[in-house]
């Protein structure tokens, strides 16, 4: 995930044409940015309460898979792909970024100050998917020196953590890179997606999990915009929004597949059906 906000409005494809509006210094405190006020720099989280949130982290994956290599797969991914957005950040000016490790629920890269365009913001938000997908290197890696299966699950596991933050699901990073594209196909994408969810929980007798998730994406949808400060894309720039944004998706689930080839004797229809037993949707 990344904290990102844009503190100027200008027209895009679905706006108004309204005038360019900068951020008023009494705007609300989240648009304009964490430099704004006192101009102090964000000194980020303290070392010794990211040793115990990683390792509360590691723990818990350990726990909830049975699997320490695939729980230390997913929190190197999780630092891999938060340090993407960290880079992306830092590229364009929002930096010192820095890295925040939330115990039991993953990781935040937050910039100093906002990106100075919606087309920015894009960038940011896929960078970390995107760049994340490195962590699974050494494990095919070792994989390969080893020939034992599970650590290609790590890097499946390091592929789905960066496919699951493309979801349009605020906070996380495929939510803010739809909207910024237009909030109305954020939701429908997230419409989409609640129902197969949903659906998953009924198949697999997880009815509380699928009443609450639907309750959730109710919720979202008639909350309305999540972020009120959307349509600042040119048309351009909104094509390419879309574009990236299906091609990282792609990308993704292309790595998910391919990790578990081997597993499934190189059929990748196999791969699907295993990675989806895995996770626990029966095919």
């Amino acid at each position: 995930m990344s904290d990102i906000d844009t503190p100027i409005r200008r027209p895009g494809p679905w706006d108004p044409k309204p005038e360019d509006l900068a951020v008023r210094k009494d705007a609300p405190k989240d648009l304009r940015g964490p430099q704004s006020e006192t101009g102090a720099l964000d000194k980020g989280q303290s070392p010794g309460w990211a040793v115990i949130s990683t390792l509360l982290m590691g723990g818990f994956l350990w726990w909830i898979t049975g699997s320490w290599v695939v729980s230390v797969a997913v929190v190197f991914g999780l630092f891999v792909h938060e340090y993407g957005h960290v880079l992306a950040m830092n590229k364009v000016g929002m930096g010192p970024a820095r890295i925040y490790i939330i115990p039991f629920l993953g990781g935040l890269a937050k910039g100093q100050r906002a990106p100075q365009s919606e087309w920015h913001g894009v960038l940011v938000s896929l960078a970390g998917p995107a760049f994340g997908l490195l962590a699974m290197v050494p494990f095919v890696g070792l994989w390969a020196v080893t020939g034992q299966g599970e650590w290609l699950l790590g890097a499946f596991f390091i592929a789905m953590l960066n496919l699951v933050n493309l979801l349009p699901a605020p906070p996380l990073d495929g939510s803010k890179a739809l909207a910024r594209v237009h909030p109305r196909l954020e939701h429908l994408v997230l419409l989409a997606i609640g129902v197969g969810v949903v659906l998953w929980g009924v198949s697999t007798g997880r009815y509380i999990l699928a009443v609450f998730l639907a309750i959730s994406v109710f919720g979202h949808l008639k909350r309305g915009v999540w972020r009120e400060e959307w349509g600042q894309l040119s048309w351009p720039e909104a094509g390419k929004s879309l574009g990236l944004f299906l091609a990282t998706a792609a990308v993704c689930a292309a790595a998910a597949i391919g990790a578990l080839l081997p597993l499934a004797d190189g059929s990748a229809v196999e791969a699907v059906k295993f990675g989806l037993n895995y996770i626990g949707v029966r095919v």
